[in-house]
């Protein structure tokens, strides 16, 4: 096995993409976004076993590995949707917390750079409502920071479907190099794509 082969790097995007999940699973809890917490847990949960099926030749767990990066672009394209107000979908609604509470996304009050202007009063500061801060400025919006987050997501998902598609036509014999010794005069990057194609 290669280390530039497309299996090393599902593996390193498999990785990437867990490593990314777990980061938007964190900040989702912090807004307390239900749907997303619960659609980023089978996310994780399935890149694992994704992950566990390309180390162990299992040809299963791949297969609905990929049948899930179909739907979690679906969602990621859902998201940034939503964040952007688009097709009818509005990010001031509580899609995301399923209409349990009226949490909104961590970075609307968090992000980069926010100045918040909280309302300190006495009377105000005993009730629990994430209503009472009032920010004034960002340097990045929130929503942008969403879409950001889903952007990587959907570019981590189409590498990941690039990669099963490269070994899979690899199976079927569609790359063919030529020998070292058919070349001319060989760069030194078609002497690397011969060595990776031989392991």
């Amino acid at each position: 096995m290669g280390c530039c082969s497309a299996r090393c790097m599902l593996i390193l995007l498999c990785c990437l993409q867990l490593i990314t999940a777990l980061e938007r699973q964190v900040f989702d809890f912090l807004g307390y976004q239900w749907a997303p917490i619960m659609i980023n847990f089978f996310h994780i949960i399935t890149v694992i076993l994704g992950l566990f099926g390309v180390i162990q030749y299992r040809t299963r767990y791949v297969i609905l590995y990929l049948l899930w990066m179909l739907l979690w672009v679906g969602w990621n394209v859902f998201v940034c949707c939503l964040y952007l107000d688009l097709g009818g979908l509005s990010k001031d609604s509580d899609i995301l917390s399923l209409g349990v509470s009226s949490h909104r996304s961590w970075w609307k009050d968090n992000g980069p750079g926010c100045e918040s202007d909280a309302l300190l009063s006495t009377g105000w500061q005993s009730q629990k409502n994430p209503q009472l801060t009032t920010v004034l400025s960002c340097w990045l919006e929130y929503q942008y920071i969403e879409i950001l987050h889903c952007i990587v997501q959907l570019l981590i998902s189409v590498s990941v479907l690039c990669c099963c598609l490269a070994l899979k036509l690899k199976k079927m014999g569609f790359f063919v190099f030529a020998s070292p010794s058919t070349i001319i005069d060989p760069t030194p990057w078609v002497l690397l794509v011969n060595q990776c194609s031989r392991r």
